[in-house]
């Protein structure tokens, strides 16, 4: 079995994590929402807008998990549930980037009439943010780079770091120099940090989603090295996309006037060379493309 695959005991670690990191959120969030509210700070508010998208990121990768492990192939769903965490990660982006406008908007508002804001209770709240930040933060790493639906979640939890930063600064400038706008600027600096990490988010899932070719596989280089085997004539069909992120998936038709076997052995050598475990080969004699010789590897 090629990479990509979720094994129980791995599978087991990410969704333990994922519920002790939404556990930390739900708390905190409850706290930032509430002083935000009690003292009308913007910034706060920020950052309780990008903590509620983090608890909504985190228990959608959970759902997602749940059902790429859980979720069997069928009929009608041969892969099974594989791509559900693509769509979560889309729907991530689309809440960042909406929490951020509306931020912006917020902000906009203010200028000229900026209320005042005590920083005291903003330099606690933003400490408090930055503990529980960096434990999720921990949590989660390890297996963001095997997950869209925990990179998702993990992203935010990463913005909310730099929100609670913003914060901690905003209310140390609010104590010492009594500047009503701190808190409109580090609100704003939150929203433009984010906003392009969110699209970024969004354009890994859509192209995912889009079923282009994976970056880091040169499909030109590959198709020249397959028609490089010695006894192929033509290779077509090549087609090489990503089902979820740590599972490309491959088809090829190669004509030979050589041993198949021996050609789908190095065919599948030069495949494995390059990540691409998950492999259709079909190897076809000269004319006859519909009477064929194949081998998956799943």
């Amino acid at each position: 079995m090629g990479a990509g695959h979720d094994h129980s005991h791995g599978g087991d670690t990410r969704v333990s994590r994922m519920v002790i990191a939404a556990a930390i959120l739900t708390v905190f969030f409850a706290v930032e929402l509430t002083t935000a509210l009690l003292i009308g700070s913007i910034a706060l508010l920020a950052d309780a807008g990008h903590m509620l998208t983090d608890l909504v990121a985190m228990f959608m990768g959970l759902s997602a998990v749940l059902l790429t492990r859980h979720g069997p192939p069928s009929a009608a769903r041969t892969y099974g549930w594989h791509r559900a965490e693509v769509f979560t990660a889309v729907a991530n982006a689309v809440l960042l980037i909406g929490v951020a406008v509306f931020i912006l908007y917020e902000a906009i508002d203010r200028l000229g009439h900026a209320p005042e804001v005590p920083g005291v209770p903003m330099i606690v709240v933003a400490i408090a943010g930055l503990i529980a930040n960096a434990a999720v933060a921990l949590l989660l790493r390890s297996q963001s780079e095997h997950s869209l639906a925990v990179k998702g979640a993990y992203m935010e939890v990463v913005a909310d770091t730099v929100g609670s930063i913003g914060v901690l600064i905003a209310g140390i400038v609010t104590v010492t120099t009594h500047w009503p706008y701190a808190d409109v600027v580090v609100a704003v600096f939150v929203a433009l940090w984010v906003l392009p990490r969110a699209i970024a988010l969004a354009r890994a899932a859509l192209r995912i989603l889009s079923e282009s070719s994976p970056r880091h596989i040169d499909v030109e280089e590959l198709r020249a090295a397959l028609a490089a085997i010695d006894g192929v004539t033509e290779i077509h069909d090549l087609h090489v996309w990503t089902l979820v992120p740590g599972k490309d998936m491959v088809t090829a038709h190669l004509t030979s006037d050589g041993n198949s076997d021996r050609v789908l052995d190095d065919a599948r050598a030069i495949l494995s060379a390059r990540g691409l475990d998950h492999a259709t080969v079909q190897v076809e004699p000269p004319g006859r493309a519909d009477d064929c010789l194949g081998q998956t590897d799943w």
